[in-house]
């Protein structure tokens, strides 16, 4: 994957920062929990090819925030 267009892909629901898991060629949003593919070096940044991850997987990579605090994409908030 090019650096530079990693660099500048976000995530197409809330245009959060995009995480690249090279073993599973995925582009993983862990704010709102989804994979989407790399498929023949071309990320497909569809909702609906995205995969849902795992309430493990996604909170395993997370950015530092716990699922409740403030500002974590929960509506209990």
């Amino acid at each position: 994957m090019d650096k530079e267009l990693l660099a500048m892909l976000v995530c197409p629901l809330c245009q959060g920062k995009l995480k690249y898991d090279r073993e599973h060629g995925e582009l993983k949003c862990h704010f709102d929990g989804l994979a989407y593919p790399i498929r023949d070096d071309i990320p497909v940044m569809l909702e609906e090819e995205a995969r849902v991850m795992d309430v493990d997987e996604k909170l395993k990579s997370s950015p530092g925030r716990m699922p409740n605090q403030p500002g974590a994409g929960n509506s209990l908030s």
